[in-house]
């Protein structure tokens, strides 16, 4: 069973959840405005962009959790950060590492190595590692809103109203 991730919300598995972070750093927001989004994995690459505030930024760091980590932590580096990551949704563990570079002003790269288990029809866990850069665009086009990811194919998902804004 493959398992597809999208790097739209930039960081996507990359800090694989939220929660409270446990003792250490606290991750910059990125600029606002539009931001692209690169993934490559042994699975392929991927594409999206999405449009972001102070608030829907502090969100997509952590978009997956939704407090279900038991472990979230940043430490700042001489380059950017490091982060490790133990979370639980559902029966799937995710336990993940990651190196953050950039200025988060207009760009940013990400390497992370997540190991997945409990996946349903999967004996072994599952490893995956990717690399996100992520490129500031400049402001939100017309019509956008904070939030809103565009996909490689041009569907528009939209944050559900009232999170985050």
């Amino acid at each position: 069973m493959p398992v597809r991730l999208i790097g739209g919300g930039l960081v996507g598995l990359t800090l694989v959840a939220a929660g409270t972070v446990a003792a250490a750093d606290t991750l910059p927001t990125r600029k606002a405005g539009l931001w692209e989004s690169k993934t490559l994995s042994a699975e392929g690459s991927t594409t999206a962009r999405q449009c972001i505030d102070d608030k829907t930024d502090q969100l997509a760091q952590g978009a997956l959790g939704a407090g279900q980590c038991a472990k979230r932590v940043f430490t700042r580096t001489s380059t950017g950060y490091t982060g490790e990551t133990e979370c639980k949704m559902g029966a799937i563990s995710a336990s993940g590492t990651s190196v953050i570079t950039g200025d988060f002003a207009s760009k940013l790269h990400l390497d992370v190595d997540t190991t997945l288990t409990g996946i349903p029809g999967m004996k072994e866990p599952v490893r995956r590692k990717m690399a996100i850069d992520a490129t500031y665009l400049g402001p939100c086009e017309a019509g956008q809103s904070p939030g809103d990811i565009i996909l490689p194919d041009g569907k528009i998902v939209k944050m559900p109203p009232g999170v985050g804004r």
